[in-house]
């Protein structure tokens, strides 16, 4: 078992930035009106909208509509890219380790925003 990590928002920014930077390929820095923030937690309408039990946890979540699924039209408003401070903190016991995961979770949330379904996120992972 992990003791959590304990760091302030402005750390946890930092290495979201860090992390944003060093995704490999070009998908990761064409991503385009799209918000990236983080909460402690999900909400309660979060979870119950992605039917979560109460010892399931989620590291992140895209929120919008896929590029594969727009045909053509633009949104007003950005999609959403949350990562979840807590949930992850908790599974890291290192700097390194907690900018890994945060790392892994943005990818894997850029990929719902490019389409692609879990099936074959796994796939690519």
């Amino acid at each position: 078992m992990y003791s959590m990590i304990e760091i302030n928002n402005e750390q946890f920014q930092q290495l979201i930035d860090e992390a944003l930077g060093e995704l490999p390929g070009e998908h990761a820095k064409n991503i385009k009106n799209v918000a990236i923030l983080y909460e402690d937690e999900p909400t309660p309408e979060q979870r119950h909208k992605l039917e979560l039990r109460h010892d399931q946890t989620l590291l992140g979540l895209y929120e919008g509509v896929p590029l594969s699924q727009r045909q053509g039209t633009v949104t007003l408003y950005p999609d959403r890219i949350t990562l979840f401070r807590r949930p992850l903190q908790s599974r890291s016991d290192t700097l390194v380790a907690l900018k890994e995961d945060i790392k892994h979770t943005l990818w894997h949330e850029i990929a719902h925003y490019y389409g692609l379904d879990h099936d074959r996120i796994h796939e690519l992972e």
